[in-house]
């Protein structure tokens, strides 16, 4: 009986904690298990523990399986939402709406919920090459923070609103980059924030997500540029040297 139960337990506590992981859609998520496995565990502990305890009929055996079936029904429409997240539902894949922090109630067995972490979330912009106005190669990565706002939006409008995000940061960060000259590029960073947030309010807006920050972490010329910054600098510095000696 022990192990029955202590199987059980670790199926519970491996199905919880892949739902608890960062994927938007807990039902997509490949390293989650079936949602139909944990109460079809249930029915089968049930089942076992009734025929090994109770005298076994045909009319108590059609019983038991009744009952292991409304227990794992039981189990499987019991949906808990964590404070931080909202959920929503679909039904035969039908949406039917979003499920509220705490405990829920969904039909066992057809029901698929997705979740949707509510607290700002970091995005990291990868590495960008560019050729800046001046035809100077630069390369740039940023952060962007966002939060979603709609999860009905964020679910039915975008197929995968952080990968969406992403990607349009990526293109939005390499045309801000283009469109400047290289000094701006080292010296405007606040320049290229507020483009890139601008560009990503109108589409994320439609789904669903607010953009709260961007950060142009760094932004790098190429080695050749950096040379040749490096020796006009310190050729500046030689000339301020030789005129203040002399000046005496």
């Amino acid at each position: 009986m022990d192990s029955l139960f202590y199987q059980l337990g670790k199926l519970s506590a491996s199905s919880s904690s892949s739902s608890s992981s960062g994927a938007e859609r807990v039902d997509s998520d490949p390293g989650r298990l079936p949602r139909w496995l944990a109460p079809l565990a249930v029915a089968v502990v049930v089942f076992g523990l009734a025929v090994v305890v109770f005298p076994v009929t045909p009319l108590t055996l059609a019983g038991y399986v009744v009952l292991a079936l409304a227990v794992a029904a039981v189990y499987d429409a019991v949906e808990i939402v964590q404070a931080y997240e909202k959920r929503t539902l679909t039904v035969f894949g039908d949406y039917k709406g979003i499920l509220e922090p705490g405990l829920n109630v969904v039909p066992p067995f057809v029901s698929k919920t997705y979740r949707f972490d509510m607290r700002t979330q970091t995005l990291d912009v990868p590495s960008q090459e560019a050729i800046t106005e001046d035809n100077s190669p630069v390369t740039a990565d940023a952060v962007v923070y966002i939060r979603v706002m709609d999860p009905e939006r964020a679910f039915l409008q975008v197929d995968n609103y952080r990968r969406a995000v992403s990607l349009l940061a990526q293109t939005t960060l390499r045309a801000a980059l283009g469109d400047m000259e290289l000094d701006d590029t080292l010296a405007r960073r606040d320049h290229i924030n507020a483009r890139i947030r601008r560009e990503l309010d109108e589409p994320t807006d439609e789904w669903g997500v607010r953009v709260e920050s961007v950060e142009v972490r760094e932004v790098k010329p190429s080695k050749d540029v950096e040379n040749a910054m490096e020796q006009q600098t310190s050729a500046e510095r030689r000339r301020r040297a030789m005129i203040l000696e002399a000046q005496g």
